[in-house]
């Protein structure tokens, strides 16, 4: 199986410019954990995820005021939607991440969760 039969395509994305509460509002809407940021002053992509925001929170800072550039993860490993679900497994586990952005040359066309691969790894129907 690759990483193209897991991964979700409708990719939630913002801006650099967004706010924290924004984003996870975006999030929660769509029920996602991680929005990928599209800034076009970089040639890749970065990520937010829900742990993001928590650590933003935690320490206290305003998520009215604080920007989605201040707290993304910019230099971000991708995956291809052509790896073995496997070697994106293991690339998850080796960079303790559970968000893998997905792109076919500049072009985001997925994303993919721990728990899409524990989707298409489960049996439809577990005793």
């Amino acid at each position: 199986m690759q990483v193209r039969d897991a991964m979700s395509t409708d990719v939630l994305t913002v801006g650099p410019t967004h706010t924290l509460r924004e984003a996870a509002g975006r999030m929660s809407s769509r029920k996602v954990g991680a929005v990928v940021v599209m800034d076009p002053d970089h040639d890749q992509p970065g990520i937010l995820t829900e742990r993001d925001i928590l650590d933003a929170v935690g320490s206290g800072q305003d998520v009215d005021s604080e920007l989605v550039h201040a707290h993304l993860t910019s230099d971000i490993v991708v995956a291809h939607p052509d790896w073995p679900l496997e070697k994106a497994a293991a690339t998850m586990i080796a960079g303790g991440f559970r968000h893998l952005v997905v792109c076919a040359g500049p072009d985001v066309v997925g994303m993919l969760s721990v728990r899409d691969i524990v989707r298409v790894s489960t049996p439809e129907t577990v005793s």
